[in-house]
């Protein structure tokens, strides 16, 4: 594999495909240029993670993937066809979980399976119940919102876009207002979804290099505002993955010390 490769090698056509995207937005005070000719492809089954300086333009990205935005340049393809409009067949999960306060949790998580026609009530209460006691949920079903800690509240908004299985989920710091032992125990379980999901693909946005290394296939890196790739980095560790215990590997530290080199030269190039 390529280190600088913008796509794993499988011989089948990507997921997502980006090509010289760049996305500008308008304001009184002038414009302002969020992305500058990002081009990658993301594979089916492969779980990406991006990173880079805030403001670097990372969830602009994702809205562009699913079709929230427009690309100013470029085009964003899914499946070979340009995104034209927003994209139901795409999850997103974001720091908000998005939970409806009105909804039980078992109602919220059934919600996408709903929303989708997919199966009778019976079946889709099946599988929401199955994937809430996967995620450690079960015995909370008939709960609201306000009665579950952040994490449960996150566990409950992850399944609940599994539920009606997106061919591509996108997560955008889904973790990021949670404490440390919180994080681990999402990061964990997440892991463990991929390896049931392997046919899921992932796009995962985080500040956290350490978390982007331990979820990921391939990380992307990006430059300050205006966001452009620096590397794409894969990440050859073995699956699957103890959260717990994935940075004590050598490996680890040396994929670590590259991507910080990147993001540290941009910091320093930023403030300057």
């Amino acid at each position: 594999m390529n280190s600088n490769a913008n796509t794993m090698e499988t011989g089948a056509s990507p997921l997502v495909t980006l090509r010289n995207v760049s996305r500008r937005f308008r304001s009184p005070r002038g414009d302002v240029v969020a992305l500058s000719d990002v081009s990658f492809d993301v594979n089916e089954g492969e779980f990406v993670t991006v990173v880079g300086p805030s403001g670097c333009g990372k969830s602009t990205v994702l809205n562009i993937i699913v079709g929230l935005l427009e690309a100013t340049s470029g085009e964003a393809l899914f499946r070979g066809k340009p995104v034209t409009g927003t994209n139901v067949e795409i999850g997103y999960v974001t720091q908000s979980d998005n939970l409806f306060p009105w909804k039980t949790i078992l109602e919220n998580v059934s919600f996408g399976l709903e929303l989708q026609g997919l199966g009778a009530p019976a079946e889709r209460r099946e599988k929401a119940l199955s994937l809430m006691e996967k995620v450690g949920l079960k015995g909370f079903e008939h709960h609201f919102r306000h009665e579950l800690s952040g994490g449960m509240r996150q566990r409950a908004n992850i399944v609940r876009t599994l539920a009606y299985d997106p061919p591509l989920i996108l997560l955008d710091e889904p973790f990021g207002p949670l404490d440390a032992q919180t994080r681990l125990q999402l990061q964990d379980l997440l892991l463990n979804l991929r390896t049931e999901h392997e046919e899921t693909t992932f796009i995962f946005i985080t500040h956290d290099l350490t978390e982007a290394i331990a979820l990921a296939d391939r990380v992307v890196v990006m430059t300050a505002r205006p966001g452009k790739i620096r590397e794409i980095v894969p990440v050859d560790l073995p699956r699957p993955r103890d959260i717990y215990n994935v940075h004590t590997d050598p490996r680890f530290r040396e994929i670590y010390d590259r991507i910080w080199a990147h993001l540290a030269d941009e910091m320093k190039g930023h403030v300057a």
